[in-house]
């Protein structure tokens, strides 16, 4: 009897182990700068600080066109020296050699004039920047 409670102690724990384990793995790999949160469109990408994040139509795939002006209304989501890819999620360098953060081969910007998290009011504008989504 002894033998049987044992075992069937050791397979609950080892079943809870690999459930705990699968959703672990289930969560979607992105860098600690970034976070998805759902909002009345659907998911969308935010910094660490929850400031909505945006992708430009004249970026090329893994590079950044976005530079001097631009780059000052369009700050980018910087990567540390030593990020790595992770999932979805690459760094490009700039033409200033700093590095920032894409996603999908796009590189990510704030707005500077969105003023608290969930702010969106670089949604559209020219036609070319668009909210970052997942």
């Amino acid at each position: 009897m002894l033998k049987v409670r044992r075992m069937l102690c050791g397979l609950l724990i080892a079943s809870v182990w690999a459930g705990g384990a699968s959703a672990q793995m289930a969560e979607p790999a992105q860098p600690a700068s970034v976070k998805t949160i759902q909002a009345a469109g659907g998911a969308v990408l935010t910094d660490s600080e929850g400031k909505t994040l945006y992708v430009f139509d004249r970026d090329g795939a893994g590079k950044s066109n976005c530079n001097d002006k631009c780059a000052q209304n369009w700050p980018p989501l910087s990567a540390q020296a030593d990020a790595k890819s992770v999932g979805k999620y690459t760094v490009v360098t700039r033409d200033d050699g700093s590095r920032q953060w894409a996603y999908d081969g796009k590189p990510l910007y704030r707005w500077v004039k969105d003023q608290k998290p969930g702010d969106a009011t670089g949604d559209g504008i020219g036609g070319v920047w668009h909210t970052a989504r997942p």
